[in-house]
């Protein structure tokens, strides 16, 4: 993923499921993989399953965040944040900053201009570490 090499990490993430079991983390990094394709409605899936699995596993609640702020969907990527840092007892600075770039989004749809809020920041994916993700934005 780091190498921008996102068909080898998918595949790396199908072998890692294949030898540890699926679990939340192989789960997200797979939903991540598949955000960074532009896989939207696949992301979206896996990591609604990673959720399932683990609904305490803050890395895929908040990578289910991203794909939903990518989608359109801010008041409901807006929730899904709020989630994410109430389960990260506010301790991570990236979710903080999601969750204000979802509010400051959610907020605009609903009082701004649409055509705004569409031609709006992208949002980037990164991952730093096992299981650490970072929201960037183009603000």
């Amino acid at each position: 993923m780091a190498a921008g090499e996102y068909d080898l990490a998918l595949k790396a993430y199908y072998r890692a499921a294949s030898v540890q079991g699926v679990n939340s983390d192989v789960l997200s990094a797979i939903g991540s993989a598949d955000l960074k394709l532009g896989r939207l409605g696949q992301a979206e899936k896996i990591l609604r399953k990673a959720i399932e699995q683990d609904p305490t596993f803050v890395p895929a609640v908040n990578n289910l965040g991203v794909v939903l702020m990518e989608e359109g969907k801010f008041g409901e990527a807006r929730a899904v944040f709020q989630q994410a840092f109430a389960l990260d007892s506010g301790n991570s600075d990236e979710i903080r900053e999601n969750l204000r770039l979802a509010i400051a989004r959610s907020d605009k749809s609903v009082y701004g201009d649409p055509v705004a809020a569409v031609d709006g920041p992208q949002f980037n994916l990164v991952r730093r570490g096992e299981g650490d993700y970072v929201l960037l934005s183009q603000l």
